[in-house]
Formats: C-alpha cells, structure tokens, sequence
C-alpha cells in the first residue's frame, strides 16, 4: 500500500500495540488475557506493518527460520513443564508454585502458569505471522 499517512502511523502505533501485547501475555494469569490474547495482538502487529508498509520487511523482521524455531521452542517449553509436574508426583501441567511470593497478584506469583502463558503467546503469535506470509505468498502466485 502506497498511502504515506496510513505508513507513519502504522510505524508510530507499532511499538505501542507490540507493549500492549507483551503486557497481556505477562499480566494473563492475573487479569483477563493470556497468550491467546496477547500473541494475537503481537502476530496482528507485524501483519499491520505487512500490509501497510512493505511485506518484504516485515518478512525480515520475523523470517520464516525464526518462526519455526519459536514454535518449537514454545512446544518443548510447555511439555517440559508437563513433565516437570508429573515428576513431582501430579498430574501433567499441575500448577506447581515455582518462585516463592509472600504477596498474591504479583507477576510471580502464578507458579507455572506464567510460563505456559508466555509459551501459549510465543506460539500463537508464531503461528498467526506465518499462517499470513503462507496466505500471502499462495495469494502471490
């Protein structure tokens, strides 16, 4: 797309909404949100830039290796926490309170929840960018 006001504010409002995203993936074990959310804000960030400023860019922001590697880094992270409960004697994923908090409903306090969450996120976020570029390309040709 060639509109110069549309690009300026894309590239202004990007770093913002990427914050926000970042901000419901941590606070989702203790507010509404989570990775869900907040991977889709992130994945929907670089696709906004995608189409407004230049697909050849974004694509060099979040290329197609790192994609694949966050989403099978994000996997193993949640399986291993898995595991890591049925090692202790639980069920797979118990929420097993890893970082000692003498305050509930601060940021560590969501034992292995907080983890899953950031996985779940990098995940999601991976996957919405890639299903776009796959779209894209299959549009392309």
């Amino acid at each position: 797309m060639n509109d110069f006001v549309l690009q300026t504010v894309t590239q202004i409002l990007m770093p913002f909404i990427q914050v926000y995203g970042i901000f419901v993936v941590l606070n989702g074990h203790l507010s509404p949100g989570g990775g869900f959310a907040g991977g889709t804000i992130l994945g929907a960030s670089i696709i906004l830039y995608a189409l407004t400023v230049d697909v050849k860019a974004a694509e060099g922001i979040y290329p197609d290796e790192r994609a694949e590697m966050v989403e099978s880094a994000s996997v193993l992270v949640f399986v291993l926490l898995g595991l890591i409960s049925l090692m202790m004697g639980r069920n797979f994923l118990t929420n097993i309170g890893i970082f000692p908090s003498p305050e509930t409903g601060t940021l560590l306090t969501g034992g292995f929840i907080m983890p899953v969450t950031l996985a779940i996120g990098a995940k999601v976020a991976s996957t919405v960018i890639t299903l776009f570029t796959h779209l894209f390309e299959e549009k392309k040709s």
